[in-house]
């Protein structure tokens, strides 16, 4: 067995309307840290796996594993080309101001 490391990024968008929702998100990130997945950013996680095989099994568990509702989009890359990335920074953003309503 020859050893390719790979990452699986895996994207989501689900939603938390009701407090049904907001369980299911939680479980499914819960799910997703527990499986050694690590936060790029909110909603972006990702996982690095031995080789390409291997990334196919995450797969099939984050399937068995996905909540009834939302998007969930997933993406496998060499670690070769995950070291690639940029990383573009801004100026910092306060999160602290509360959220505007949508009417």
């Amino acid at each position: 067995m020859s050893y390719r490391y790979m990452r699986v990024i895996l994207m989501f968008d689900l939603p938390v309307l009701t407090s049904r929702n907001r369980r299911d998100y939680s479980m499914f990130r819960k799910f997703l840290i527990k499986s050694g997945f690590m936060m790029m950013q909110e909603s972006v996680y990702c996982k690095l796996t031995t080789n390409q095989s291997s990334a196919e099994t995450v797969l099939k568990m984050v399937r068995a594993n996905k909540p009834p509702e939302g998007l969930i989009q997933t993406l496998i890359i060499t670690e070769k080309q995950f070291s690639k990335m940029d990383f573009i920074l801004g100026s910092q953003i306060q999160t602290w101001l509360p959220l505007m309503k949508v009417c």
